[in-house]
């Protein structure tokens, strides 16, 4: 296989908090979170930490074909939890997490997943691509009045009202009628959109951490069939670089409103053609 993976953290001063892995015949892309300074997670541990073990435990665990792909998160969501149960809180609701997508080649079809705000691109020749996405989280966000509720970006009261509604949204995480994403608990794992997806039918997949995909849906620059064209012919670091020129255009988040002025950027695009 011969995919291509760029990734940038959102400023040179920050770690990188998203991950990618490409093994034979799968990838899988994370995109790590935690909770704001102020927020305690009750965990010792980096979201960076967290975003490349899980992520280096799953890319592993995808090569094995007797498990299905939700079997492999669920199995490295709890050897994670195993690897710092006896050293921090994994009751605490803001546990360091990821959001997932993971794709692998098996019997002449494509296996995916997608568990929160990670978004797979599949390339169909001759008709529109199938763009999969994990919304729910976005549900949560609208049902608790965000972004409209925060207070202008760069504001005094800008990070009081963040910690209020980080501190909410725990309460609906990895819940019936919440969202769910890769943390302490592996049936997290079993609520991941999944399927396949015949290779026959496909050119290529793409998979992108919500950094990557901002210029479709926060600036509306780009379609979803503009991205893929992007990708295959300047390769995912031009997709980056595009992003961070109009990320620096509106620094104070005022033509296009968004709760970071840039953020982790992670793309993977791999050919499934010659």
């Amino acid at each position: 296989m011969r995919a291509q993976i760029a990734s940038e953290p959102a400023s040179a001063s920050r770690k990188n908090e998203d991950f990618a892995a490409a093994v034979p015949g799968g990838l899988v892309v994370l995109d790590g979170a935690g909770s704001p300074a102020g927020l305690p997670s009750g965990c010792s541990h980096s979201v960076a930490w967290y975003a490349r073990t899980l992520g280096g435990l799953l890319a592993g665990q995808i090569t094995d074909a007797s498990q299905t792909l939700a079997d492999a998160l669920a199995a490295s969501i709890a050897d994670v939890s195993a690897l710092h149960s006896d050293t921090c809180d994994l009751a605490n609701p803001h546990s360091p997490s990821a959001a997932v997508a993971a794709v692998r080649t098996l019997g002449g079809r494509l296996d995916y997943l997608v568990l929160s705000d990670c978004t797979l691109i599949a390339d169909r020749p001759g008709g529109e691509p199938l763009v999969l996405s994990d919304n729910r989280l976005d549900e949560v966000h609208a049902k608790l009045g965000y972004p409209a509720s925060m207070p202008p970006h760069g504001s005094p009261d800008r990070q009081a009202a963040m910690l209020a509604h980080v501190r909410e949204l725990g309460r609906f995480r990895n819940q019936p009628g919440g969202f769910w994403v890769a943390s302490t608990a592996p049936a997290a794992a079993r609520e991941a959109f999944t399927g396949s997806l015949p290779l026959a039918d496909l050119a290529a997949v793409a998979l992108l951490t919500d950094g990557a995909t901002r210029m479709v849906d926060v600036f509306g620059l780009l379609t979803w069939p503009e991205t893929l064209s992007l990708l295959r012919e300047r390769g995912p670091d031009e997709l980056i670089t595009e992003t961070r020129n109009i990320e620096a255009s509106d620094p104070d988040c005022l033509r296009w409103p968004r709760s970071k002025t840039s953020d982790d950027a992670t793309a993977a695009h791999w050919p499934l053609r010659p």
